[in-house]
């Protein structure tokens, strides 16, 4: 593996260019960290880029504000500034270490030493470093064999670092999940194994966006059934358990088969047991937002939707709840595809077309535009209005032979 960090569009752009100046990154007082080093290596689109400086945040403050770029303290407590220019946006964290931790957060001092920085990482592969002038790759804890060996391994002692931030045994499966090949490290999962419990101590919140993160990697099937024989979703969510993973593997050759992007959401829904309630309290439990724990409620509710009209369940739930309803039926992959470009249909008629013929306001000009709206769908949503005022005109002389009766 080459030992030098590529060439990525990032390093082109003018505002990239100018923050590294104003921090001084040719003095080497300013290096690239963290995933933007290690997804380059691995020829990967880069998502963030991270920095970490010897300069102190308000130094980086200053630096960034005299270049005419915007410096927001985001988290200056613990030594962030973000630094925003009109093409580029990074996190700038002078370089820390940890004074005491409790599982959830840490209490840090500053330091001027890289290694000591890169100490306080998770794992290897997240803990290397560039500099941003020479490409030089710095590597402390064996994070460039890691990487090749395609092998997810905490710095230093697996369980000391899971007592830093017991959030760290989700991210390890879902590094696991996206860089990891082969058997998973020993230690890191004895580590997470013994320590699944000390989940319970962390915000649903935290637990939410880190399983909805794994869940959503390309194919966390493996990751998630190492999970389930470690005992990992018990204490957050007991409803998972071990005879979901079929309905998961089903899932994701479906989303393949069709082209669909991947989704934690979607992928949880999976997991949990077809019953709409009990959904409805896993989405409160992980603080969900109010669009999400509807799409994860109805996702549940999938039953058998592989012999649903596409169109007719899109109308009916919306287009992202009907292509989870039916890839979670293992519906064909051209039905689908059939959403791909979907728009919902617009029903050529209101109340006051019905009201124009005569009926009175109130229900029964509501029961009619629904009895119609029926007609219309089942008739393949015509866009023909003189075809939805014959449908209400049927309905109009059904009502009359009923009243004459």
């Amino acid at each position: 593996m080459t030992m030098t960090l590529p060439q990525r569009p990032w390093q082109r752009l003018p505002g990239a260019i100018a923050i590294l100046r104003a921090l001084d990154a040719d003095a080497g007082l300013t290096r690239v960290v963290g995933g933007a080093v290690r997804d380059a290596l691995l020829d990967l689109p880069v998502a963030d880029v991270d920095l970490a400086t010897s300069l102190k945040p308000q130094q980086v403050m200053d630096r960034l504000i005299a270049a005419g770029i915007k410096a927001v303290p985001t988290g200056i407590d613990h030594g962030t500034v973000t630094a925003v220019a009109p093409d580029m946006v990074m996190e700038v964290t002078t370089l820390r270490r940890d004074v005491s931790t409790d599982g959830r957060r840490a209490s840090i001092a500053y330091t001027d030493d890289w290694k000591e920085d890169a100490a306080r990482r998770d794992f290897t592969i997240n803990a290397l470093s560039a500099d941003p002038a020479s490409g030089r790759i710095f590597d402390y804890f064996g994070g460039l064999a890691d990487l090749e060996q395609r092998r997810v391994r905490f710095i230093g002692t697996a369980l000391e670092r899971i007592a830093e931030d017991h959030l760290r045994i989700l991210r390890f499966f879902r590094f696991h999940a996206r860089f990891g090949g082969g058997e998973p490290d020993a230690e890191a999962v004895a580590a997470c194994t013994a320590r699944a419990n000390d989940l319970m101590a962390l915000s649903r919140e935290r637990i939410r966006d880190e399983l909805l993160k794994l869940l959503g990697a390309a194919d966390p099937l493996d990751a998630v059934a190492l999970m389930m024989a470690c005992g990992i979703f018990r204490p957050v969510v007991p409803e998972i358990t071990d005879d979901a993973l079929p309905m998961l593997r089903s899932l994701i050759a479906a989303e393949k088969q069709a082209d669909v992007a991947p989704l934690g959401l979607r992928r949880l829904a999976a997991l949990l047991p077809p019953q709409p309630v009990l959904a409805d309290a896993v989405a409160r439990r992980l603080k969900l937002s109010n669009a999400d724990r509807q799409r994860l409620t109805m996702a549940a509710a999938r039953g058998d939707g592989s012999t649903d009209d596409p169109h007719v369940l899109a109308y009916r739930l919306g287009r992202d709840e009907a292509v989870d309803r039916l890839l979670l039926a293992n519906a064909p992959a051209p039905a689908v595809r059939l959403l791909d470009d979907w728009q919902r249909p617009r029903l050529p008629m209101t109340g006051g077309d019905i009201v124009a013929r005569g009926v009175q306001r109130g229900p029964a000009v509501s029961a009619l535009l629904r009895a119609v709206e029926e007609d219309w769908i089942a008739a393949g949503f015509p866009d023909d209005r003189s075809r939805v005022e014959g449908m209400l005109r049927a309905r109009l002389a059904s009502m009359d032979q009923r009243e004459a009766r």
